[in-house]
């Protein structure tokens, strides 16, 4: 009895997981293949290097990223940029400084700034906001072995203009694949739109994975480690449950003994 409600309630949360797809609105999505992703899943500096040049050429002009610090540029499992290189990255920013009230040049313990347009969400948390979605059918089981599958949104939504236009209440419309409806914003990426530091072929399919990318980093900075913590942590709880189990058996061992002999 206990086993099958164990299932039953395991089953229940598994599918409870998956918010994002059992409401409906997602269209065409393209299962990625993310160096994150699984439980040994690691970010890929590279890429991640990658899409911040996305980031800061495409989106920044609209898109904050006001949860993340220019410092963390610099953190293992990042992007890892040179300490000076992260202080000459910050420079190119001003922020508004209360104290100043006044803009200023950023500096390295500075988040980077917020939206520049209402109505553009920031994108710290982006890739959070998709966390019950994961592969094409989007289960739970999905987003335990395979990742959060917020980065497959992104990259299938940033890639997924179809082309179609509209003219509607004084603005214009394009639909999007990836979200299944028309949207205020025009698609973004192109091929050969940025020039890559490390000549990757910069496709609009590479652009919008790389910047995925970047954005399942800014949105988890700390998941590799976490990971790390928690295969220590499966190690020690295997080890902990043998000797409790070889321990038990010492333990009643004699009384077996006897019972047997009576």
């Amino acid at each position: 009895m206990f086993k099958k409600l164990a299932v039953s309630t395991i089953t229940a949360a598994l599918l409870a997981s998956s918010p994002a797809l059992a409401a409906g609105g997602l269209g065409k999505i393209t299962d990625y293949d993310f160096s994150f992703e699984g439980p040994f899943g690691t970010y890929d500096r590279n890429q991640l290097q990658r899409g911040l040049q996305v980031y800061t050429e495409v989106c920044s002009s609209c898109h904050g990223l006001e949860k993340v610090a220019f410092r963390n540029l610099s953190d293992p499992n990042g992007p890892e940029l040179p300490d000076d290189q992260m202080r000459a990255y910050a420079e190119m920013f001003e922020i508004w400084d209360p104290e100043l009230r006044d803009w200023r040049t950023a500096t390295a313990p500075d988040h980077f700034p917020e939206s520049q347009f209402e109505g553009a969400p920031d994108l710290s948390l982006m890739a959070k906001s998709r966390v019950g979605f994961s592969g094409p059918y989007g289960l739970g089981i999905n987003q335990l072995m395979n990742g959060m599958g917020g980065a497959e949104y992104i990259a299938s939504f940033t890639n997924g203009f179809n082309g179609d236009e509209k003219f509607e209440a004084g603005s214009m419309f394009y639909y999007n694949e990836a979200s299944s409806s028309w949207v205020s914003m025009a698609p973004v990426l192109y091929d050969d739109g940025v020039e890559y530091a490390d000549g990757t072929t910069a496709t609009a399919d590479q652009q919008a994975q790389d910047v995925a990318a970047f954005l399942m980093w800014a949105a988890e900075p700390k998941m590799v480690e976490r990971k790390q913590a928690g295969f220590v942590g499966v190690i020690f709880l295997s080890v902990l449950a043998a000797l409790l189990y070889l321990t038990n058996k010492q333990l009643w061992a004699p009384i077996k003994r006897a019972a047997k002999e009576d």
